[in-house]
C-alpha cells in the first residue's frame, strides 16, 4: 500500500501563485509515476501533470503548459506542483495520485486539497 497527503493549497487572486505538496509512504519503491489530478464543482476530475518516478519525464495538460511545473525530491517520494499564473479556471479540488505500472488506473489517491482563485 501506498499512502498520499497533499498540502499546499489555498487562496490566491487571479495572476498569482501556489505550491502544492505531495508526499508518500508506505511502499513508495512500486511506484511507477506520480501525478495530479483537479476536479472542479460540476465538473469531471481531469489530468493535470505526471513525473515519472525514476527517470522524472513529465507531462501536462495543455490547459496548464507553461505555468504549472511539476517536480520530485531527490528521494523521489514527495512531489510538488508549482502553479504560477493562476486563474479561476484553475480553482478546483487537487488530488495527488500514483500508479505501479505504466498502463491502467491509478492505484492511490490523496484526500485532495482546494485550490481557489479569485478575480
Amino acid at each position: 500500500q501506498v499512502q498520499l497527503v497533499e498540502s499546499g493549497g489555498g487562496f490566491v487572486q487571479t495572476g498569482g501563485s501556489l505550491r502544492l505538496s505531495c508526499a508518500a509512504s508506505g511502499r513508495t519503491v512500486n511506484i511507477y509515476d506520480m501525478a495530479w489530478f483537479r476536479q472542479a464543482p460540476g465538473k469531471e476530475r481531469q489530468f493535470v501533470a505526471r513525473i515519472k518516478k525514476y527517470s522524472g519525464i513529465t507531462d501536462y495538460a495543455d490547459s496548464v503548459k507553461g505555468r504549472f511545473t511539476i517536480s520530485r525530491d531527490a528521494a523521489k517520494i514527495t512531489i510538488d506542483l508549482q502553479m504560477n499564473s493562476l486563474n479561476v479556471e484553475d480553482t478546483a479540488v487537487y488530488y495527488c495520485a500514483a500508479r505501479i505500472s505504466s498502463y491502467g488506473d491509478y492505484n492511490y489517491w490523496g484526500q485532495g486539497t482546494q485550490v481557489t482563485v479569485s478575480s
